[in-house]
């Protein structure tokens, strides 16, 4: 898809990766709906960026996903990229996962993605096609100790992505995951540790890894070749990349 002249809407666009990302598609001609819980910080980043409009909204919250949908299309009167990028982490062992906790995760990580492709779907096969990217988690390829709900949910709606992208492709509708590695933002800080009260200390290999961490920038392009070429899963490296089974 050429990016220049579309409408995207980008979910956790105050910070991190969304924000990169958003930055990147307005730098290539995009129009963008700027979506978190942030107001102020949507509405400043807002007038930096050209055609582009702030939307507060609570992605875990199924009617205010509706919303947003809804108010980008008003506004700019079609809708061509979806990038769902919002989510949080969660640390805590399987035996001591907070069931509540674990509602409004999925909400967030599983749930609010879907309403928004649910919502949009409608719109882009009207227009004839459109661009859909989901971001999941490395974590979603692996089984890390205390990292089990989080990965379980990255690699949901990782599954969910890949099966809409069968289901939507006669639509011209590419649906794609995103899986970055270890990236330098405040995700870790916003982590909810859950039965875990501080930051574990780190190993030296951890360590080393996070010296070595991507930029929120180097995910963004791994987003835009998302886009640009309808590709169904993008890798942060080829490392991760495992074979599969795609039929029965």
């Amino acid at each position: 898809m050429e990016i220049k002249g579309k409408v995207a809407i980008v979910t956790g666009a105050s910070a991190g990766i969304g924000l990169a990302t958003a930055k990147l598609l307005s730098k290539l001609g995009a129009k963008l709906a700027l979506v978190a819980r942030s107001q102020n910080i949507l509405e400043d980043l807002a007038k930096e960026l050209p055609d582009a409009i702030a939307i507060a909204a609570d992605i875990s919250k199924p009617k205010k996903v509706e919303q947003m949908v809804k108010q980008t299309y008003e506004h700019f009167g079609q809708i061509d990229i979806l990038v769902n990028n919002a989510g949080q982490g969660y640390d805590a062992p399987i035996e001591k996962t907070d069931a509540k906790m674990f509602g409004y995760l999925f909400d967030l990580d599983v749930l609010g993605p879907v309403v928004a492709i649910r919502e949009a779907v409608p719109i882009m096969r009207k227009q004839g096609g459109g661009a859909i990217v989901n971001v999941s988690s490395g974590t979603a390829l692996m089984q890390l100790p205390e990292m089990g709900i989080y990965s379980s949910l990255k690699a949901a709606l990782a599954q969910i992505s890949l099966t809409a992208n069968k289901e939507l492709k006669d639509d011209h509708i590419s649906v794609s995951v995103v899986y970055p590695y270890i990236t330098s933002t405040d995700f870790e800080k916003n982590t909810i540790r859950g039965a875990v009260q501080t930051e574990p200390e780190q190993s030296e290999s951890a360590r080393e890894a996070w010296v070595k961490a991507d930029t929120p920038e180097h995910v963004s392009e791994l987003i835009m070749q998302c886009i640009k070429t309808g590709e169904a899963e993008v890798f942060a490296y080829d490392w991760m990349k495992k074979p599969r089974k795609d039929s029965f």
